[in-house]
């Protein structure tokens, strides 16, 4: 079977005991837009989407649970794709009532996390315009635990046509499925399961460091970072949101311009010239090319 072709990560759910307190979390720290609400849930965007997170009402004390839903576009129509993923063997659903913004959507279930994908083909406008110097540009990526990391790889790679960027050791594995780096990542884990971490693209360094002053003067403590990755070589920083999600906010994250060659654009950081897809070695300069690691960062 060809693949379906998933052309961008375009929302991701959270499952919290606190609607309002992460609502806010989103709009008054990171300066999304509010799309729409209800005591049940939220949807809010960075920009011209409808939405990129959904928040709804889920069990729990403290936290919540993330990376409930993932919802990826589509470059071609849901009559074609729910063909030829029934004809790969897998279950899929039709659905019109999954929410504002997707009245139509294709919900396939992601092997050995039973996490719901939602395929689109696009979302209705979030009506959101205009600059904000705050606000990140877009959802990144969304890296999470796995059971097994070669099925799930399969499953992104062949089924849903990403392609492999870089792998860390034998268990963390990067996918694209356009021009950034990665859009989707995870980490082989008996021992954890759910979201790793969600990331949000800033600008440029100066935007990153305006967001840092922002989250400091509202009580937001980075626990790693700034830095920057070996993989994807992204500048990074990361804190935790009220539910205690790990979030990162990032920019510089690789681009490849032209699949054919098959390189990263370059950059004057990068270890080789050129530089493309690669297994890394697992050490501090894979981690973090600036130095300090963030123990829980490797595990698994």
């Amino acid at each position: 079977m060809t693949a379906v072709r998933v052309s961008k990560l375009g929302y991701v759910g959270f499952e919290t005991p606190d609607v309002a307190r992460m609502v806010e979390y989103y709009t008054k720290v990171l300066d999304f837009q509010l799309v729409d609400e209800s005591p049940d849930g939220a949807f809010l965007t960075t920009g011209t989407d409808h939405h990129c997170v959904v928040i709804t009402k889920g069990p729990g004390i403290d936290t919540g649970k993330a990376r409930t839903i993932v919802g990826y576009e589509l470059w071609e129509d849901l009559d074609d794709a729910a063909r030829r993923l029934k004809e790969a063997g897998y279950e899929t659903q039709r659905r019109s009532d999954i929410g504002p913004g997707t009245p139509d959507v294709l919900v396939l279930e992601e092997p050995g996390t039973g996490v719901p994908l939602h395929l689109i083909t696009s979302q209705d406008p979030s009506g959101v315009g205009g600059y904000t110097p705050l606000r990140p540009t877009k959802l990144g990526h969304v890296a999470a635990y796995t059971p097994e990391l070669a099925p799930m790889q399969s499953f992104y790679q062949d089924l849903l046509g990403f392609r492999w960027s870089d792998t860390v050791g034998d268990f963390f594995v990067f996918l694209r499925c356009n021009a950034d780096h990665h859009a989707a990542n995870f980490m082989a884990s008996q021992k954890f399961q759910g979201m790793h971490h969600i990331a949000y693209e800033m600008r440029d360094p100066n935007h990153l460091i305006a967001m840092l002053d922002h989250l400091a003067q509202n009580g937001r403590r980075l626990h790693w970072g700034p830095g920057r990755h070996g993989p994807g070589h992204n500048l990074f920083t990361y804190h935790r949101d009220p539910d205690g999600n790990v979030v990162e906010l990032f920019t510089q994250i690789d681009v490849v311009h032209d699949e054919a060659k098959g390189t990263w654009e370059p950059r004057p950081w990068h270890e080789e010239y050129p530089m493309g897809p690669k297994t890394w070695e697992v050490d501090l300069a894979t981690v973090n090319q600036w130095g300090p690691i963030d123990p829980p960062s490797l595990d698994h």
